[in-house]
């Protein structure tokens, strides 16, 4: 019988620990808060979206950095994987709009326990409030772990301590220390899904609008990255919201001075059907002023500030506006542009990205290629992707991989 050693009781440590408990191993799973799955109690806005309906390529496609890495584990263990997990475990799941997958109960505290209940009938010893200070590499395939409470051998260790992200669940970067101790390389750390903070002070009079359907361009320089649909919010510091949190993960590596976020705020219009709607609503407000004209075309909120970089008075009658100004209007609707100063910081991202160099790790089982019997687990490493259950997806295939490699 082995002795494994899990270091952090998250979505990734917990699957590892009961996968190398259930191959006869002797599991320690170690936690420096006082209770398993602080993480996974706020994702999902305490509802927890544990994963995604969709097919391993599919899963994939979402992987913002190293997706080939994440082919063997995902095809090991599938989002339909996690979802019998899961289920045999008596949680019944239910899938919501956008393929995303919660619990029943809306409880995110219920995927905790039912990830707990599998750890504790496979026999693993919870370490609770016992932080890791080190891992003592002693010669091959033999460890001391030394925690804040006392010292022990293990034949195998597997690292699943998080990201930077939210610190105040327990993720302070204690992963990356251990990693380069043991001579890995960590790839820059980022802000991940987080929201933006915008150049300009326009977005402060728009603070609480939320813009539904629209279409999110990310530009570099003069390239376009990708485009979102989606849902969007206006905060005090900028923009947020599920298209720019997907957008930020994409652009956290790049100079930031390049980059522009364009709004199409009238996707369902093609440029001719705009302008045959600012028509016929001219036509009809034709005495009014403008501002009044285009209170059914956008939210109210709105019109001050399209109206403004159109270069139109609000208060001009519509019958006076010119081609020229509507022309103005109309591209202005098409490309609400945004021009971004910075990230949030890690205690609002959502996940890191960077991390453990993946080059440096099997990508079939977690383990270190440094480090005999050293294993490293979900956001510890440099893999992430887009909002929808993927990030934790992530996490269950990875602990599902490095726990079931290590046989009695």
């Amino acid at each position: 019988m082995r002795k494994v050693a899990v270091i952090g009781a998250g979505a990734a440590g917990l699957m590892a620990a009961y996968m190398a408990a259930r191959n006869g191993n002797q599991v320690t799973l170690f936690e420096k808060n006082e209770k398993s799955g602080k993480k996974i109690y706020i994702t999902g806005k305490g509802r927890c979206n544990v994963t995604h309906e969709c097919t391993p390529d599919e899963f994939l496609s979402n992987v913002v950095n190293n997706s080939k890495f994440m082919t063997g584990a995902i095809y090991a263990f599938t989002p339909d994987d996690t979802v019998s997990f899961f289920e045999n475990g008596g949680l019944r799941l239910k899938t919501e709009r956008g393929a995303r997958i919660f619990p029943v109960s809306d409880k995110a505290s219920d995927v905790t326990k039912c990830l707990e209940d599998y750890c504790k009938k496979a026999g693993v010893t919870f370490k609770f409030c016992e932080k890791v200070a080190k891992i003592a590499i002693l010669h091959s395939t033999m460890f001391d772990i030394i925690t804040n409470k006392g010292q022990y051998s293990s034949d195998a260790v597997i690292v699943c301590t998080g990201g930077l992200s939210y610190p105040s669940t327990g993720s302070t970067g204690d992963g990356y220390t251990f990693a380069k101790e043991a001579g890995h390389n960590i790839v820059p750390l980022r802000q991940g899904l987080c929201g933006l903070n915008l150049k300009g002070g326009f977005y402060k009079s728009l603070q609480g609008l939320t813009l539904k359907n629209v279409n999110l361009t990310v530009f570099n320089g003069s390239k376009v990255v990708r485009q979102f649909f989606g849902e969007m919010l206006f905060t005090h510091f900028g923009v947020s919201g599920p298209i720019v949190l997907s957008a930020s993960s994409l652009i956290n590596r790049l100079d930031l001075k390049n980059i522009r976020l364009s709004v199409d705020l009238k996707p369902a219009l093609s440029e001719e059907q705009l302008e045959n709607r600012l028509l016929r609503e001219f036509e009809e407000y034709k005495n009014k002023a403008v501002s009044n004209c285009l209170k059914e075309l956008l939210p109210s909120a709105l019109i001050s500030e399209v109206l403004a970089r159109s270069g139109i008075s609000p208060e001009k009658k519509v019958n006076s506006i010119t081609k020229a100004e509507r022309r103005a209007l109309l591209t202005t609707i098409k490309n609400f542009d945004m021009l971004v100063a910075s990230l949030r910081g890690f205690e609002e991202a959502i996940i890191t990205s960077g991390g453990v160099d993946v080059r440096e790790i099997n990508p079939k089982t977690m383990e270190s290629k440094l480090v005999k019997g050293l294993y490293f687990c979900g956001e510890v490493l440099d893999i992430d992707a887009f909002t929808g259950g993927f990030n934790l997806q992530i996490a269950f295939s990875t602990g599902y991989a490095a726990g079931n490699s290590i046989k009695d």
